[in-house]
């Protein structure tokens, strides 16, 4: 089976993090089959009044022989358009990468504009695809009326569509895509990055001392995140047990980054908050096993996969009752939800998971079921059912949990 996989998600040399799960999914693919690489780049403007940046692929990413075409992208303003925009420019790559590598199938991950350009690319050119969203795609997205109704349309046009939790392909059924399409599939982990490992050698690694209480954040610092929150969270704990030596590990940068510097510094907490910046997986798997506890406090999410990396290394993990978290936390020995947008509540379910002796054989255990090899046994399978083959002989036993 030829596949190409399309999506402006995937990581380029000077953006090794840019979708980086995408980016590990097509590497536990490839083994597998035939794998070809389209992510495009959108970008403000239109010929010839641009001048599109050069990007160049990761060694790693080498064999898939990505392309990184531009694509005229309109913000705010665009909805109706942008996805149209998106086909135009892909449809010389699309048409180049297919002459010299027939694809039987596109596997399109972000539902928009993405896979709603290969929607349209695909009637235009005869070929069958399946939809990936892949989270705020669809929880921020559904709620623009022009958007919804662009995606339903190409989600029905679609062979299949993959989403990562059971939560998002409720959405999409809400909206009218036919239920038997949608095959939710969770992400997996790097298992031999993220495992148990010897915290007090960790902490010496990472400068960090061996008497506190450390409590981590791994993320964008953006909105839907809501780093914010947790400061103001992390306040409220601190206030309520001073005399426990409590820190704050955020690990990540972006927009709100100022913002989380001035919110600390306010509160009086510049001695206990760190932000070390974005780390490498090696270095975040090594926070994991430092820490006492993961924090999330989003907004919304689909199922963030520093879930399944913090319970891989043993790691217990508070977080806000949102998206498909509930889906994976589903026990009190892995952690503790709250409603979003409590402070308090975030503080005294931090408090309380704290309070407990965590059982890490028991959270590894739980982990194991989130492995790439069901994941890219999983993608395989409905790649391969949309072409009409149901019994793939591919060499690696679907797992069961």
């Amino acid at each position: 089976m030829k596949v190409l996989f399309l999506s402006n998600l995937f990581p380029d040399a000077a953006q090794p993090n840019r979708g980086i799960y995408n980016g590990r999914l097509a590497h536990r693919l490839a083994p597998h089959c035939e794998l070809r690489v389209i992510a495009p780049r959108p970008t403000r403007g239109f010929p010839p009044f641009w001048s599109p940046q050069e990007y160049r692929c990761r060694p790693e990413d080498a064999a898939f022989a990505p392309v990184y075409p531009p694509a005229s992208y309109i913000p705010k303003v665009g909805s109706r358009w942008n996805h149209r925009l998106m086909a135009r420019s892909l449809r010389a790559p699309v048409r180049a990468v297919r002459a010299e590598f027939p694809f039987d199938i596109v596997l399109a991950a972000w539902a928009y504009p993405d896979a709603c350009a290969v929607a349209q690319l695909a009637a235009e050119m005869d070929f069958p695809f399946v939809a990936f969203p892949q989270g705020s795609d669809i929880h921020q997205y559904l709620s623009n009326p022009v958007r919804r109704r662009i995606i339903t349309a190409a989600m029905h046009q679609a062979g299949a569509i993959v989403t990562p939790s059971q939560e998002l392909a409720r959405l999409l059924r809400e909206v009218g895509v036919p239920g038997e399409k949608l095959h939710p599939i969770y992400n997996g982990v790097e298992r031999e990055v993220f495992h148990p490992g010897d915290r007090a050698a960790a902490r010496a690694a990472l400068k960090l001392a061996a008497d506190e209480t450390i409590l981590l954040f791994v993320g964008n610092f953006l909105p839907i995140k809501n780093p914010l929150l947790l400061v103001d969270a992390f306040k409220e704990l601190v206030r309520r047990e001073p005399a426990q030596k409590f820190r704050l590990v955020m690990l990540g940068d972006g927009p709100l980054g100022g913002a989380i510097q001035s919110r600390v510094q306010a509160a009086g907490l510049a001695e206990r908050v760190s932000l070390p910046g974005r780390k490498p997986p090696g270095d975040v798997a090594r926070f994991m096993q430092a820490a006492d506890l993961l924090v999330v406090p989003s907004n919304n999410e689909g199922v963030p996969n520093v879930i399944y990396e913090a319970m891989s290394c043993g790691l217990r993990t508070v977080a806000t009752h949102v998206g498909g978290i509930p889906e994976i936390v589903t026990a009190d020995f892995l952690g503790r939800l709250v409603p979003p947008q409590n402070p308090p509540a975030l503080a005294e379910a931090m408090a309380s998971v704290l309070a407990a002796i965590p059982v890490r054989e028991n959270i590894t255990a739980h982990a194991r079921q989130f492995s790439w090899e069901r994941t890219a046994a999983e993608h395989l399978r409905v790649l391969s059912a949309v072409l009409g083959n149901t019994n793939p002989p591919y060499g690696i036993p679907f797992p069961t949990v």
